[in-house]
């Protein structure tokens, strides 16, 4: 006759290991689900700094006099205040330049935490005038505008990275 084998909660110890094994894999997705939201995160950042720069390049390309005259030249945000440029009767060019200002301040602490900025336009020419139909022409542009742009990202999360970073994007172009 056999004798029966008494092996009793062998099938419990595999069961508990099979769970501790499946806990330990969960815990690594969830940490690699938070970094992969994190980066996400950086990502959004830059490509809405990139997004900006060129708000504000085209801009500066809409209003050739005010990029001559220096008008875009600044720190941002800048200061509100009151330009009248969704009037009818329009804005000068300095109107408009200012009118652009205040938007793309808006939208820098809007889109980009902790935000600034600043443009630097150099080496611009004068604005010469179409003698017929006194509409500005554009001459030979000599100049280079610097922008950068400048916002706090937070870090990975370990130790090295808990702080937050200033990140900054530069941008040389001719309007």
């Amino acid at each position: 006759m056999r004798s029966k084998s008494h092996q009793r909660g062998v099938s419990l110890i595999e069961v508990l290991m099979a769970v501790l094994i499946f806990s330990i894999g969960l815990i690594g997705l969830a940490g690699l689900l938070v970094v992969a939201t994190r980066s996400n995160q950086v990502a959004y950042l830059r490509t809405q700094a990139i997004f900006l720069a060129n708000n504000m390049a085209e801009r500066m390309s809409a209003n050739p006099t005010g990029v001559w005259t220096g008008d875009y030249n600044a720190a941002y945000p800048v200061a509100a205040a009151t330009v009248g440029c969704d009037s009818a009767p329009g804005c000068n060019a300095a109107e408009v330049a200012v009118h652009d200002q205040q938007i793309w301040s808006r939208q820098l602490q809007t889109f980009l935490p902790h935000a600034s900025a600043s443009i630097a336009c150099t080496g611009v020419a004068s604005v010469t005038y179409n003698p017929i139909g006194k509409m500005p022409q554009r001459p030979p542009y000599g100049g280079n505008c610097a922008m950068s742009l400048h916002w706090i990202e937070r870090g990975a999360g370990d130790q090295a990275h808990r702080d937050a970073a200033t990140q900054t994007f530069g941008w040389n172009f001719q309007p």
